[in-house]
This record gives C-alpha cells, structure tokens and sequence, in this order.
C-alpha cells in the first residue's frame, strides 16, 4: 500500500489554505483531514463530510 495525500490548493474557497495532509493509511489521513475540515474550514464531522474527504484521496507524495 502507497502513501496518500490530500492538498487543500486543490479545493480553493474562501478560506486560502495551503496545507497537504499525507499519511500511510487511508483511516489516519481522514481522521486528519476531518479534523483540518473541522477546525480551519467550518465543516461539521458528518458522514457525508467523510465521504467526499475521502473521495478527494491521491496516491502518492504531494506536490511541492
């Protein structure tokens, strides 16, 4: 199993965030990313938050 990334750049929105979250498995970087979603950006930890999170997955490392 690969390293995956999620890249807030890719999500532009009111709030300019530059932050890239990268874990080894897939539950540690959603727990991550909810709670960046949750704390930075205003989103309510909802399943469907979850789900679109981990929709937004790559493979890899991030970009620089």
């Amino acid at each position: 199993m690969g390293r995956k990334y999620i890249d807030c750049r890719d999500h532009p929105g009111e709030t300019k965030c530059s932050v890239t979250l990268a874990a080894d498995t897939e539950e540690e970087l959603l727990e991550a990313a909810v709670q960046h979603a949750v704390s930075v950006h205003g989103y309510q930890n909802t399943a469907e938050v979850r789900e679109e999170i981990r929709k937004e997955f790559k493979e890899g490392t991030p970009r620089s």
